[in-house]
């Protein structure tokens, strides 16, 4: 996995619920590209954001790189790891879906 910048992810939920829309913003350091976004359960199950990613051009939340906002809804409880790519910059957040 290639580590050339920086993510953060900011949670609009304290728990990550399934077959609800859990709604997640993020800041993503890398090429100015759209990035790309995709969920895996630990069983390989793979899905994409229910709506997203958007581009949010005033912000105030001070993090480096683009911001994006996105919603998953989860098929089902359990370990999933969620991969955000923009150009070089890779990277993961791991949700405990109840």
């Amino acid at each position: 996995m290639k580590t050339d910048g920086e993510l953060w992810a900011l949670l609009f939920f304290g728990t990550a619920i399934t077959e609800v829309e859990n709604k997640i913003v993020w800041r993503i350091t890398g090429t100015g590209e759209t990035p790309t976004f995709e969920a895996e359960h630990e069983d390989g199950t793979v899905i994409d954001p229910f709506w997203g990613p958007q581009f949010h051009e005033d912000s105030t939340w001070e993090r480096p790189g683009d911001e994006w906002g996105t919603s998953f809804i989860f098929p089902k409880s359990g370990c999933w790891v969620i991969t955000v790519t923009s150009g070089p910059t890779v990277g993961e957040i791991v949700l405990d879906v109840q």
